[in-house]
């Protein structure tokens, strides 16, 4: 039972992750697709990279959030509750939230990385496994200032820092390493990018 209801909750996470906040806002506030501007990919980095730090950036920010902290939080409580194994609800969760992000059903599986979402999930399966990795995440960031490469960074790093810091159950770590290589993969356009030196900066302030 404890693997059937970590995979109920890996479903509903799919569902709810396929919930597109940067599609969404760019109809509803600017009355375009997100999917045709810029990168064309429809996640944060790229609708901040259009429209700066603009209130309905953080609206973004908030949904991405929101329908990633609600079904992890849920499956940790849950999980826990039921089998003893709260950290496996989370990642089953999280997981599940990332690949509905990447590959919506909503909208015809072609959505972003799953970068936010995973940065958003990974606090519920070990809060100071997150810390460390977003603190390198933060120093990547604002050292090479490529987005991309800080977020691979904290995708990869984050199950061996989960290791380091005494998990031992294997099921939690390989599903940490597929979100973690998901992560990368959906990376392979700014991998390209940043071999030609073509790879866009990230910066607080919308470049004029």
């Amino acid at each position: 039972m404890l693997y059937l209801n970590c995979f109920a909750f890996a479903a509903i996470a799919y569902l709810l992750g396929g919930i597109n906040g940067s599609i969404i806002l760019s109809r509803l506030v600017y009355g375009e697709d997100i999917r045709q501007l810029g990168s064309k990919n429809p996640g944060f980095t790229n609708f901040k990279r259009i429209h700066g730090f603009a209130p309905a950036t953080f609206g973004v920010m908030a949904i991405d959030i929101c329908k990633t902290v609600l079904p992890v939080l849920a499956a940790r409580l849950a999980i826990g509750y039921l089998h003893g194994e709260a950290q496996l609800g989370a990642a089953a969760a999280l997981l599940g939230c990332m690949l509905g992000h990447a590959f919506p059903v909503w909208y015809g599986f072609k959505g972003g990385k799953a970068v936010l979402t995973f940065l958003a999930g990974v606090w519920f399966v070990n809060w100071l496994a997150g810390l460390i990795c977003f603190a390198i995440f933060l120093l990547i960031l604002f050292t090479v200032r490529f987005m991309s490469v800080a977020s691979m960074s904290f995708a990869v790093l984050f199950p061996v820092a989960l290791f380091a810091l005494g998990c031992r159950n294997a099921v939690t770590l390989i599903i940490m390493a597929v979100a973690g290589i998901l992560v990368v993969a959906r990376h392979h356009q700014n991998i390209s990018r940043l071999k030609a030196g073509t790879e866009s900066k990230f910066y607080l302030k919308k470049k004029k």
